[in-house]
């Protein structure tokens, strides 16, 4: 029997999708077997359509006591992502929905509804203790749906009236939709944008990212936050050693000019199927580059193409990897970064829902 994570040979390239073939999710019973006959090169560039479905939520954030994240609550609007990157380490989630984590992840997509009424009970309880909430700390919650969806602009909403601070990251110019909105938070210290960049290399991105904004799209959203007085930083991830990290330098000197102010990495993270669904796509797009990639992968995760452990899934270990955090450090130095961090972000002003009447009258 066939691994859950086991690729076919000849995966296919789908037309705007960054995974190659649907693996089976590692809760499934029984698998398949991949096998070869030669169909997959009648469907090379077929299209996938995107699905969606609805989730009525039963409750809206997520609690974390991890010790190397910078905030302990998060709140995602939507299941799975239309951007399709490959290496999104979110793609195992969906096998909880009965999913694959592979083509299923950016087309088969779960819309959170009810999630306004959700957090405004959340707010309303006696022991709620305000601390900023991480927007899109799973899926992107600018990701293309949300343009007729509007589950992020809802909630942003609510958490002005609430005065609750939160932190964003994207890769969408969809925030920009939001910007008035976003300028007002800021005046009240109750926002703070990250804007993730992988690189500068559109072919690349095209690829890697097939959905998302392109690298210039990016960096034009970083300048209209930061001249709308929005605090805004990047985050460069993942960076993909053999393949990205020499863009490193690059990439700071870009996001400093467009006006990001703070700026941190991770390294490619490839938690469960995401490590055959990685490589099939180096085989499938940088055959020349994928033993290296992942050579260099093993290096930094102590001999295995990934490695979990608190305090080092986020940048890695060994040589290699302190050689990324030696460079950035120095390129951040030259180009007047920040370190990340949620200080200064407004908690004082928090008013529960109760305290302004009933908001969905």
């Amino acid at each position: 029997m066939a691994s859950p994570g086991e690729p076919p040979q000849g995966s296919s390239v789908y037309k705007g999708r960054g995974a190659t073939y649907d693996p089976a999710n590692r809760f499934a019973p029984t698998h398949s077997i991949a096998e070869d006959d030669g169909w997959w090169q009648e469907e090379a560039s077929t299209t996938l359509a995107t699905e969606v479905r609805e989730e009525n939520s039963k409750s809206a954030l997520s609690w974390n006591t991890s010790p190397d994240l910078p905030f302990d609550r998060s709140l995602n609007p939507y299941r799975g992502c239309e951007h399709g990157c490959v290496y999104c380490f979110a793609r195992p989630s969906h096998a909880y929905w009965d999913l694959s984590p592979g083509l299923d992840f950016e087309t088969r997509l779960i819309a959170r509804n009810g999630l306004v009424e959700r957090l405004s009970e959340e707010f309303c309880k006696p022991g709620y203790v305000c601390r900023p909430i991480n927007l899109s700390g799973n899926t992107d919650c600018y990701q293309p749906l949300e343009a007729k969806r509007q589950l992020t602009r809802r909630l942003l909403e609510l958490l002005l009236a609430c005065r609750h601070p939160v932190t964003i990251v994207t890769k969408s110019t969809l925030v920009l939709r939001d910007l008035p909105l976003l300028a007002e938070m800021a005046e009240h210290r109750l926002v703070r944008v990250f804007v993730s960049l992988t690189s500068l290399d559109a072919g690349l991105k095209r690829t890697l990212e097939p959905r998302a904004a392109s690298p210039q799209a990016r960096l034009k959203v970083i300048k209209e936050l930061n001249t709308a007085g929005i605090p805004v930083g990047t985050l460069i991830s993942p960076v993909i050693p053999g393949l990205t990290d020499h863009e490193i330098e690059r990439l700071l000197e870009a996001a400093s000019r467009a006006g990001a102010r703070t700026a941190t990495w991770m390294l490619l993270r490839l938690p469960h199927e995401v490590a055959p669904l990685f490589e099939a796509w180096l085989e499938t797009h940088y055959p020349e580059r994928a033993a290296k990639v992942m050579s260099l992968m093993r290096q930094c995760r102590g001999g295995k193409a990934y490695d979990a452990k608190f305090g080092t899934r986020f940048r890695g270990e060994g040589v290699f990897a302190d050689l990324i955090a030696q460079r950035f450090a120095r390129a951040s130095r030259q180009w007047n970064f920040q370190s990340r961090t949620e200080q200064g972000l407004n908690i004082r002003d928090f008013r529960p829902p109760h305290a302004q009447g009933n908001l969905f009258d």
